[in-house]
């Protein structure tokens, strides 16, 4: 692992409410977030774990073929302490803007804000002429397909869009960034060592994305299993037949820093998202 102790740090400049710091290591810039300790007052809840889920997370993206930025797990150590952190390395720079996709919802419909609402985001897709729309919906829904699988509840407009040549003015795809709301991060070790089969499938399939239809959070495996969107299906057909399984499992098995209970816990509840797709999959080859 990196030691980030040394490292040279920034202003930060990175939105989000995990504690972060913008540090300079080995010429590269990393966003490197830490493991908040508490989050409200009298709970006793934390993004302890945020760091392991943003990097397995961002690392099963990159094992399907997304593009996507690099991570890398270390340590930061101040006030005689230790923690583990992730370190996010800054795909930007000044031939290379990153714009999130709420940038992109403000620039096509100025009176209209949007939130996480389906039908809004396809239609800011559809009435955008700065894009390729196809292309634009096709990844939406590509991207969705895996954060099913992760178990991502925070794909909002502020964590996916596009990065700009400022050179050649080409607008592309950014690479898949900010998964540290994949995997149950909150869960600590003990409350997976004692998680039943009955609840470790629960947390599988009653998994909710931010995005909503009708205003209600959408629920990956429910939406999914129930074919009603013919680009979902399409993205299902294009995106599972990468997901392998395996390669992800001894991807979590290598890394040294992770409890052996969060690693069965981690394949386990992929493995159980993996099957269901799978049956989808299946019966939209068969039909």
């Amino acid at each position: 692992m990196i030691d980030f102790s040394n490292a040279i740090e920034e202003l930060n400049k990175y939105k989000g409410l995990e504690k972060k710091k913008t540090l300079i290591y080995e010429k590269k810039r990393y966003l490197v977030k830490f493991p908040d300790p508490i989050i409200g007052k009298n709970k006793n809840i934390s993004y302890i774990n945020n760091a392991f889920s943003e990097y397995v997370g961002s690392n099963i993206f990159k094992i399907v073929g997304f593009d996507t930025q690099n991570t890398v797990l270390g340590i930061y150590k101040y006030n005689g302490k230790e923690k583990i952190v992730c370190g996010c390395e800054d795909f930007t720079n000044k031939n290379y803007i990153l714009y999130e996709f709420e940038n992109l919802a403000l620039s096509t419909n100025p009176d209209k804000k949007i939130e996480t609402e389906l039908s809004d985001i396809i239609e800011v897709i559809e009435e955008n002429n700065l894009i390729d729309i196809s292309k634009t919906k096709e990844f939406f829904w590509n991207i969705f397909i895996i954060d099913s699988i992760i178990g991502n509840t925070d794909r909002h407009n502020g964590n996916w869009g596009f990065l700009l040549n400022t050179n050649t003015k080409e607008i592309t795809f950014a690479p898949i960034y900010d998964c540290g709301s994949c995997l149950n991060p909150m869960l600590e070790d003990e409350n997976i060592k004692n998680l039943s089969d009955i609840e470790l499938k629960n947390l599988a399939i009653n998994c909710y994305s931010c995005i909503r239809e009708n205003g209600k959070k959408i629920n990956y495996m429910q939406y999914i299993k129930s074919l009603k969107n013919d680009e979902c299906n399409n993205a299902i057909i294009k995106i599972f037949p990468k997901v392998d399984i395996d390669k992800i499992n001894k991807f979590i098995d290598n890394i040294d820093c992770i409890s052996l209970e969060r690693k069965e816990f981690y394949k386990k509840i992929i493995r159980l998202r993996y099957e269901i797709i799978k049956n989808v999959y299946d019966k939209l080859n068969n039909a």
